[in-house]
């Protein structure tokens, strides 16, 4: 069965544990990201990049990813720009703290992805705030932002005008896994970001997504 998503491999301990978690094995395909040239992309509906990846070979392949965005599909990133790869991303800026609050959560705008998911369980791990997103990208012009820091920063973004498809650009790791110990409403993130990739690329390919 073919899968939709395909994930680029950084070989780091955090990815592996991403390609041995069988929940996702169903839908993911894994793949090692200096293999990546040689990957035929046609059948993907979404392109995951996340933390750890070698953006300065990313940089190299910079064409490829263009090109598997203007065929109106969908790529998620996750984690801190510091290398022009990305279509209409800047790199990224460290949130200046002065109190663990400054790492406080906000809903900026109600979205699907985050639907049902509290910002006290995405602010904090076990009373520690910090791991959800310490700093922001700057927001391509007409994108979407979804969540922000306490000072208005944005934590992630929806960008529908930088190339033909769709990038969700998230400013930390990866939000397909779970956090650490009990069950809290962030384990809702990785499945409704999985059905709203799948929804966009429908509606990419439509020609009807709405802006």
């Amino acid at each position: 069965m073919m899968k939709d998503f395909i994930m680029l491999n950084s070989g780091a301990c955090f990815a592996q544990a991403r390609v041995k978690d069988q929940d996702y094995q169903e839908d993911f395909t894994f793949v090692d990201i200096y293999d990546f040239p040689k990957v035929d992309l046609k059948p993907y509906k979404c392109l995951v990049i996340n933390s750890f990846i070698d953006q300065e070979f990313l940089y190299e392949q910079r064409h490829l990813i263009r090109e598997f965005l203007d065929d109106r599909k969908v790529l998620i990133f996750t984690g801190n720009l510091f290398k022009n790869w990305l279509p209409g991303g800047s790199n990224f800026v460290p949130k200046q703290i002065n109190s663990f609050q400054d790492y406080v959560v906000s809903v900026h705008q109600p979205h699907p992805i985050f639907e049902g998911v509290l910002e006290d369980d995405m602010t904090y791990n076990k009373g520690v705030s910090g791991f959800f997103a310490r700093g922001h990208h700057p927001v391509p012009e007409g994108a979407e932002i979804l969540l922000t820091l306490s000072g208005g920063e944005p934590i992630n973004y929806i960008d529908r005008n930088s190339t033909k498809g769709t990038i969700f650009a998230h400013v930390g790791n990866d939000l397909f896994g779970k956090m650490n110990g009990s069950p809290k409403t962030t384990d809702r993130i990785g499945p409704q970001l999985m059905q709203w990739a799948r929804d966009e690329y429908i509606r990419l390919q439509e020609g009807c997504v709405q802006l």
